[in-house]
């Protein structure tokens, strides 16, 4: 199967979109490469990254990054798919360590556009909730909404993944 140069798969929590995006790949690629964007710094956050990290097995080339996920991607095997989980936690990384998000955000999308690699991201969507009741969560839920746009429009294939069931928003899917 050949994936499309860029996919966004978008859901909320425990939606199944990272199952769905890593039977994606793994349709695509037997040796695919997946940058993990989780900082663990709690005994649940640990419990989870280690599910995960369970459930891919050995296949995987994994790269923890929290922050360059552009400079992770770059150093990928040339031709081999790149699962980005997820846009969300990367996205909180970078205010809550005061990233310019805007800067990074497109150092991203460049690299997604200049990789040889086809490239899925994994991100939430969490504009369907109640507005936020602090000014941090109405920044995030703003921030995360523009990236998720901005992803989509230079994609070719966004898919919203729904109690583990997948709807095209763009494009076929495969």
């Amino acid at each position: 199967m050949t994936l499309p140069k860029l996919t966004l798969v978008l859901g909320g929590a425990a939606s199944g979109k990272s199952a769905f995006a890593e039977n994606l790949i793994l349709r695509a690629s037997d040796c695919p490469t997946y940058i993990a964007t989780a900082q663990v710094y709690d005994d649940e956050m640990a419990q989870k990254v280690a599910r995960h990290r369970d459930m891919r097995g050995t296949s995987w080339h994994t790269v923890e990054e929290p922050v360059e996920v552009a400079a992770a991607m770059r150093t990928a095997p040339s031709g081999q798919p790149i699962l980005i989980d997820c846009a969300t936690l990367w996205l909180t990384n970078l205010i809550l360590g005061d990233f310019d998000v805007a800067a990074y955000s497109k150092i991203l999308l460049e690299a997604a556009a200049s990789t040889k690699n086809p490239v899925v991201i994994v991100s939430n969507e969490v504009g369907q909730g109640i507005v936020p009741d602090n000014a941090l969560a109405r920044q995030f839920r703003n921030a995360q909404g523009i990236l998720n746009q901005q992803i989509a429009l230079q994609a070719e294939l966004v898919v919203a993944v729904m109690a583990g069931l997948p709807l095209s928003l763009k494009g076929p899917l495969p």
